[in-house]
């Protein structure tokens, strides 16, 4: 992989967690990372090395407060500077703990995208807080990579929000557990620079 050119936005997911292995939903619930997930999180902090191509440290290193996130962050080998709710994931209200298949037994057809979810955040919400957030991001780009550890549904909301699409298109982002995504910009224009890159051990 070549050294990205400019400065860019690295989006981590935290790795794997019983509930992310069993389809639950988890926002609000602070689930650990499994022996797989630390693995994972070891494996994705040498893939964000050779992605940004230099020792420095980025302009900011941002996580969510969440302990599976922490722990990410921590074994990627990245210094946090700030920890904040902004990068929580979108809350499932009704539907903590509860998988796609069993929420469809009562709302056929539901997913996060599409349907409400009681109790928790609205796509209105979610705009609002990935907005804010890329708002900041924008700011401290032209000082050097900006690197966000948070969630799966999240980070796909900021990768749409990005590209300047509605909040629901984030519906056609794939991002597994310690999976990194690299948006940045091209002449002034968005663009998803990598998209779900694994956490692959190197030799």
């Amino acid at each position: 992989m070549d050294a990205t050119p400019k400065p860019a936005v690295y989006l981590l997911r935290h790795g794997q967690t019983a509930w992310s292995e069993s389809g639950k939903h988890t926002s609000t619930s602070d689930i650990p990372l499994t022996a797989a997930g630390e693995q994972q999180a070891r494996r994705a902090g040498a893939v964000l090395a050779r992605l940004r191509g230099t020792d420095a440290h980025p302009a900011l290193v941002l996580t969510s407060p969440r302990k599976r996130a922490l722990r990410t962050a921590e074994l990627a080998g990245l210094l946090v500077d700030e920890t904040t709710e902004a990068l929580a994931e979108w809350n499932y209200g009704d539907y903590e703990g509860i998988t796609t298949p069993e929420i469809r037994e009562t709302v056929p057809g539901w997913t996060v995208w599409s349907h409400p979810t009681p109790g928790g955040e609205t796509s209105e919400d979610i705009t609002e807080r990935a907005e804010k957030v890329l708002a900041r991001v924008r700011g401290l780009l032209p000082g050097g990579d900006v690197v966000l550890v948070g969630h799966g549904h999240f980070s796909r909301v900021l990768t749409a929000s990005w590209l300047g699409l509605p909040v629901n298109d984030g519906i056609h982002f794939g991002l597994d557990p310690a999976g990194i995504t690299v948006l940045g910009e091209e002449h002034g224009n968005p663009q998803i620079r990598r998209l779900n890159v694994p956490p692959w051990e190197f030799d």
